[in-house]
């Protein structure tokens, strides 16, 4: 196999992104962003995160998942405590958030602490999800070896379960939030001189931003 994609090229000339006129906090930029790419109707979840962590094995690893909230403290999601990100979060709390936004050539990357939320907001929010949704939580051992035949039997069983009572959040399943150290703003530019804007956040907890080259 051998594939050359040194011909794909596009130049990025949508937008700008001047520290001249950027917001003190990084929070309220990424706000301002986030509505103009979930109202543009160009990307089918503007929500959806890259998530990186540090392995048992020391090795990074991404994977996908979907942000559910974000406030001023941080970015919020929920997961299996123990799968593979689980694990690894709580051998090393040190992780990377980040968006890419095709469509409207920018990118959030997010360098930050991850911690688990209360107990009472995990349960908030698995009571939210459809039932099918719960059920799975409970069916899924994640990132553990499977049958996929093992899985729907295990399912239906838990159907006939549950029919007509609520379904517990599993002990083992609830949210993650992301308190960010570090927000960088990624804008395509025309030949290659693409905007990047740093917050670094300082012991005040105020803001430091400085331009990057691209």
């Amino acid at each position: 196999m051998n594939k050359d994609l040194s011909n794909y090229r596009k130049s990025y000339e949508k937008s700008e992104l001047l520290l001249s006129t950027v917001p003190d906090n990084p929070l309220q930029l990424f706000q301002t962003w986030f509505y103009e790419v979930d109202n543009s109707g160009t990307t089918d979840e503007a929500n959806a995160m890259t998530v990186a962590t540090i392995g048992l094995d020391g090795f990074p690893k991404s994977r996908v998942v979907l942000l559910k909230k974000y406030t001023y403290e941080g970015f919020i999601f929920y997961t299996n405590y123990n799968s593979e990100k689980g694990k690894a979060i709580a051998n090393n709390n040190n992780v990377c958030i980040s968006f890419f936004w095709h469509a409207a050539e920018r990118q959030v990357i997010i360098k930050g602490k991850v911690e688990k939320i209360a107990e009472n907001l995990s349960d908030g929010y698995f009571e939210s999800r459809p039932k099918g949704s719960q059920l799975g939580a409970l069916v899924s051992n994640q990132s553990e070896e499977v049958s996929r035949q093992d899985l729907e039997d295990k399912l239906k069983k838990l159907e006939v379960e549950y029919e007509n009572k609520a379904v517990p959040r599993p002990k083992h399943w609830g949210g993650y939030i992301v308190k960010p150290v570090e927000i960088e703003f990624w804008q395509g530019r025309a030949n290659r001189l693409h905007d990047r804007i740093l917050y670094k956040l300082q012991e005040d907890y105020s803001w430091k931003i400085n331009r990057l080259s691209p």
